[in-house]
Order: structure tokens, then sequence, then C-alpha cells
């Protein structure tokens, strides 16, 4: 029996996390998971319950009890003191900055410089810092809803801090199409 959820497995542990808080079911899990990271691609019922299996198998959380308010039969799971140990485990452990950068974004500008002329690699550049724009516009309403989350806030920034950095590089990158081609514009 493996105490270790999967490496990289941020989904075991995140849901280990909220098992600290006390027992809950699946349902909740998923529920807590979307509220306390609302900029994060939202979990599945079924990846839920598939990863609380793998959890309870490998002795990190137990069953605790069925609950059948007004629908199906629910089961509630608590940490158990290996899930906490494993979860504190995670939580010490430094993440290593990531050794290749993997973005949709950076291939397509990749991808547009092989294939189109300078001017529709411009073209597809100026649109995506619009889109970069429109987005950050967006999340810095939620930073400064009346009443905003933490959770909420610290998601934004999060989002915020990544897509500055995204919109520098389409900065430089235009900089660079336009000085390779012997362009001013941007």
């Amino acid at each position: 029996m493996s105490a270790t959820p999967a490496a990289g497995s941020t989904t075991a542990h995140v849901l280990l996390g909220l098992l600290a808080a006390g027992p809950r079911h699946g349902y909740e899990l998923k529920r807590a998971h979307d509220e306390r990271l609302p900029r994060a691609k939202p979990l599945a019922y079924g990846q839920v319950y598939a990863t609380l299996g793998r959890l309870q198998r490998d002795g990190l959380v137990t069953a605790v009890g069925q609950d059948q308010a007004g629908g199906p039969e629910r089961t509630s799971y608590a940490l158990t003191p290996a899930g906490r140990a494993q979860l504190d485990s995670w939580l010490e452990r430094i993440e290593t900055p990531a050794p290749y950068v993997t973005s949709t974004l950076l291939a397509k500008v990749a991808v547009a410089l092989l294939v189109a002329d300078a001017d529709k690699a411009r073209t597809y550049l100026v649109a995506q810092r619009r889109a970069h724009v429109e987005r950050l516009r967006e999340l810095t309403a939620v930073k400064t809803a009346p009443g905003a989350d933490l959770g909420a806030v610290i998601a934004a920034d999060f989002a915020i801090v990544h897509l500055d950095a995204d919109l520098r590089w389409l900065q430089t990158t235009l900089e660079r199409v336009a000085n390779t081609h012997g362009e001013v514009r941007s």
C-alpha cells in the first residue's frame, strides 16, 4: 500500500487539504474546490470520486459515514493521520521551477512566425495582446469588487501576474518582429 499520491497529483493534495477542515462528501469537496480555487479549472465529479477512491485505497482518507439528505446516498470522507502527514509533507516541499516552457501562446507565436509573414504574425500578436488586456480588466474587477473573497483575490493576483508577464513578452516579441523586418510599428 502506497501512502503517497502520484507525483504531481495536485488534485489529490488539494482534496486532502479540503478534508483537513473536517469530513466531507464528494459533492462538497468539488464545490469547495471550485470556490477556494475560483480561477482554476473546475473539477469534474468523476475526477473527485476517482481521486477519493485512490486516496482511500492508499490509506490517506477513510469513509466516515453515509448521508442521504434529499438525494442520492453520499459517503463522507475524513483525513487519516497518514493523509495529514502526506498533506504536511506536500506543503513543505518547494516547487521546482519548470525546466521547460509549455504554453499554447508560445507555440502559436512560434508557429505564426514560421508559417506567416510579418504582417500576419503582428496581427496575431496584437489581437492576443488585446485579449490579455481585456482579461486583466476582468480580473482587476474581481479583486476590487466589494466584499471580494480572499481566495478569489489571491487567484486573481496569480493570474494577473502571469498575464502581465505574457503582455511584456508579447510586446518584446512585437518589437523583435518589427526589428527583424526593418519596421517600427507595433
